[in-house]
């Protein structure tokens, strides 16, 4: 079954052609990596997918659910972690998680025992009454893994999810995500940190200039003992300065 399937995807910003004509589409339960470089569009696919941002052409579905038709439903489906903090500073963690799982509508003992689940499976019951903004950068983002998780939704949307963590905060929250895809969790991750694709990711595909330039498992990247590094930059038309 697919997860999520994108057809003939099209995005405008006024003339400019953010996604042009794209088709891809993810597996029930696959660690999915979407690659490109800076203003590739892959930001703009996850707003469409998620409802955030309109869209010019095209179709998009989540299990079957139309993204447009039935977002209600759709929006169920998803959670979404994206790449900036877009928490309240001064909200305290269980809170946050609280208030968000009351926009989802689970009910005041639903939440209490879903919110509780959450600060043990990320590891926060220590940090529970802290604000967000006394947090450290790993701590923030394990917040706002949990506030994507909340309302157990099937698909989960990565955005430069460890942006700004260091190495040891990184392979913390790695191991959080494979827990996830192991529990069934379908994920959609984008980084710039091309180990952690080549770490996590079944399958990779690759946008630039708007347009679906590559597609496949992660092992035809890896071929001949070539790293995703490599072929990411040869496919986009980078450069490699190994001086």
């Amino acid at each position: 079954m697919k997860a999520i399937e994108i057809k003939h995807l099209t995005k405008k910003y006024g003339k400019q052609v953010a996604v042009d004509n794209i088709s891809l589409s993810v597996d029930k339960g696959e660690f999915f990596g979407f690659l490109g470089p800076n203003g590739a569009g892959k930001t703009t696919t996850i707003k469409c997918i998620t409802g955030i941002a309109t869209f010019d052409e095209g179709n998009i579905t989540l299990f079957d659910t139309d993204v447009v038709k039935d977002y209600r439903e759709a929006r169920q489906r998803i959670g979404l972690s994206p790449q900036e903090f877009n928490i309240d500073f001064f909200g305290v963690t269980h809170k946050v998680l609280d208030y968000v799982a009351g926009y989802y509508g689970l009910h005041k003992e639903k939440r209490k025992e879903r919110v509780e689940e959450l600060l043990e499976q990320f590891e926060l019951q220590d940090h529970r009454n802290k604000p967000f903004n006394t947090l450290s950068g790993g701590l923030k983002r394990r917040v706002t893994l949990a506030r994507a998780m909340v309302h157990d939704p099937d698909i989960l949307i990565l955005d430069e999810p460890t942006a700004g963590v260091d190495v040891e905060l990184r392979h913390d929250l790695w191991k959080h995500l494979r827990r996830l895809n192991e529990c069934g969790k379908t994920i959609f991750l984008t980084s710039h940190y091309l180990e952690e694709v080549e770490m996590l990711c079944n399958r990779v595909a690759i946008i630039n200039h708007g347009k679906i330039v590559a597609d496949k498992p992660k092992e035809d990247y890896l071929k001949n003992g070539r790293k995703l590094e490599d072929m990411y930059l040869e496919i986009t038309g980078g450069k490699v300065n190994y001086n």
